[in-house]
């Protein structure tokens, strides 16, 4: 069991091995996303979180999956298309992944260990589960599909502070 997230690493949506390590010091708030999910318009407010605060040290990290209702077919090439011309979305994505299952990428299958959903359970429920982890890398809190972006503002602030 590692323990933190720096221990994972992940690939870029335009294909690069990234290490978790690299955001090292920043908070940050790991989504998984959709491009047509009803949560899409999501990105919006997460784009203003990473404008308002990346210069004080936190990022926002975008996970397209494909696990609900099949709401991300899309490439890696047209997701980010999508994601930068809909949305400006500058904040970094990475290859679209798994979240839950046997084949959930291995950072995924830490955060939902690190902080379980209500009562315990371990499962993503949809699109835009929200993670946010400390400047050390430790999973603080999770949040469901229906919180919006701006409503983890203070939760962010206090990490960065």
């Amino acid at each position: 069991m590692s323990s933190t997230v720096y221990d994972f690493s992940a690939t870029s949506i335009e294909g690069q091995p990234v290490e978790m390590s690299t955001y090292r010091d920043k908070v940050l708030l790991i989504v998984n996303t959709a491009s047509q999910c009803g949560f899409t318009p999501q990105y919006k407010g997460l784009q203003a979180l990473q404008d308002k605060y990346a210069s004080k040290g936190f990022a926002v990290l975008g996970f397209p999956c494909n696990q609900f209702g099949q709401q991300e077919p899309g490439s890696s090439t047209a997701i980010q298309s999508f994601c930068e011309t809909r949305f400006g979305v500058s904040f970094p994505l990475f290859e679209k992944v798994d979240v839950n299952g046997a084949n959930a990428h291995p950072l995924f299958q830490y955060l939902v260990k690190a902080a379980p959903g209500i009562f315990g359970t371990e499962g993503i429920k949809w699109n835009f589960t929200k993670f946010l982890v400390d400047g050390s890398g430790n999973v603080i809190k999770r949040y469901g599909s229906n919180a919006e972006p701006k409503d983890i503002a203070s939760d962010i602030e206090a990490l960065l502070n």
